[in-house]
């Protein structure tokens, strides 16, 4: 089997190995970049409907404690605007009666991209080689030899069918994920495996949808958009529309656990019969839906990551470290940041970290 020797493997094609290929291809350094899937995104995962990305990862940016995004936003040539928050809230108890509640706003103020959060990924993919690219690519053992690192691709005790060599590599996939799929040879270390497998990976047992309309008919009525209930299966919702023009749309999170979220149709139908029930008969019609189940991604749950996450993670590079094998081995990924852990901003800091 023939092997390609490059300077840096980059493993996971997510916002931060992109952005860490983006950083490398400035200092004109080889890469490769290994993606599992057959697109580039990882949990970045925007749809279109007539020009319109609907955003079912990642939707948010705050510019005010954001200044990386910033910066990568502004020399990408890209734009935003404001999360319509504007109006009066709804809440939905257990017993599903339904009502108007004051409107909330985030604070610092949360902002969409226009292009949808996709749009950072094209730009990024436009700096970056094609040839650097490798999809379909999952990596199933990283192996420390004697001067270099040999990264095989494949499914795990069998053949591989791709192999690269070089003397770094930054390991761009949640540690989670990282440990449970990738055979480590020499193994690390007990504490550090479990620490990377009790990270969760943000966003892994969540579910989200999103439910286009030509008309902000909830606007027309004083509502914001956002909604929250106790009753399920939405737990919480928000305007997702394009900014100034249609298609307007709401947005937001399945509350079931991922392991009675097997019926999509099902779940689907239960959906728009509560938009409905909170917001009128319209929003069981909307033009187009989405629906997409982060749990049921391989390439981004493990079996660890089935239950719903409460709250929001306090992240940190596994077992402290930010790099093994003498620095050979780069932690990457959002949930390795020192500060941000989970969201876009921390995904940026730990590619520059890994990148250095």
């Amino acid at each position: 089997m023939f092997t390609q020797t490059v300077d840096t493997i980059i493993i996971g094609g997510g916002l931060s190995g992109m952005y860490a290929a983006y950083l490398l291809s400035k200092k004109n350094i080889s890469f490769v970049v290994l993606e599992a899937r057959e697109r580039i995104g990882g949990r970045i995962l925007s749809l279109e409907h007539h020009g319109f990305f609907s955003d079912l990862g990642p939707s948010w940016y705050w510019p005010k404690i954001n200044p990386k995004m910033m910066h990568l936003i502004q020399t990408l040539g890209l734009t935003g605007y404001q999360q319509f928050e504007t109006g009066m809230g709804r809440f939905e108890n257990l017993n599903g009666f339904v009502q108007t509640v004051r409107g909330y706003s985030t604070s610092p103020t949360s902002w969409r991209l226009t292009g949808g959060m996709t749009a950072l990924i094209t730009k990024l993919l436009e700096t970056i080689p094609q040839a650097a690219i490798k999809l379909n690519s999952p990596v199933c053992e990283i192996k420390k030899n004697f001067d270099d690192v040999l990264v095989s691709v494949g499914e795990l005790e069998k053949e591989p069918w791709a192999q690269f060599s070089a003397g770094k590599v930054i390991l761009a996939l949640p540690p989670r994920l990282a440990a449970a799929t990738i055979l480590f040879t020499p193994d690390l270390s007990h504490d550090l495996t479990q620490a990377m497998l009790r990270m969760g990976t943000w966003m892994a047992g969540q579910a989200k949808f999103y439910a286009l309309y030509e008309e902000p008919y909830w606007r027309q009525t004083g509502l914001s958009g956002q909604a929250f209930s106790q009753r399920g299966p939405l737990g919480e919702i928000h305007d997702g529309s394009n900014k100034d023009r249609e298609p307007y749309g709401l947005t937001g999170f399945i509350n079931i656990p991922a392991a009675q979220r097997n019926r999509e149709q099902s779940i689907t139908k239960a959906i728009l019969v509560q938009l409905a029930a909170i917001y009128g008969n319209p929003a069981a019609q909307p033009m187009s839906f989405y629906y997409q189940d982060w749990a049921r991604e391989k390439f981004t749950a493990t079996q660890f990551d089935q239950s719903l996450m409460c709250e929001h993670p306090v992240y940190q590079p596994p077992a402290g470290q930010t790099a093994i094998w003498d620095g050979i081995i780069q932690f990457a990924g959002s949930e390795t940041a020192s500060q941000h852990g989970g969201y876009l901003e921390g995904a940026l800091a730990s590619a520059e970290r890994a990148a250095l």
